[in-house]
């Protein structure tokens, strides 16, 4: 929902040639959510996942030693 009003605030009309945020508070609109933040998610759950990964192959392995 961010992402979409985000989108209707930024967009310049052609009858203005200025957004609608522009218009109404003299500046540009800045998005507040990082996008970048979603990626570094993803990751950190992968690294996650590689060391339960990790943790069971070396559980396995004292189990057989």
């Amino acid at each position: 929902m961010a992402l979409a009003e985000f989108t209707v605030n930024n967009k310049a009309y052609s009858a203005t040639k200025v957004s609608l945020f522009m218009a109404n508070y003299s500046r540009k609109l800045r998005m507040e959510v990082n996008i970048r933040r979603k990626e570094k998610m993803e990751k950190r759950m992968k690294f996650v996942e590689r060391m339960k990964k990790v943790q069971k192959e070396a559980g396995a392995a004292l189990k057989r030693a």
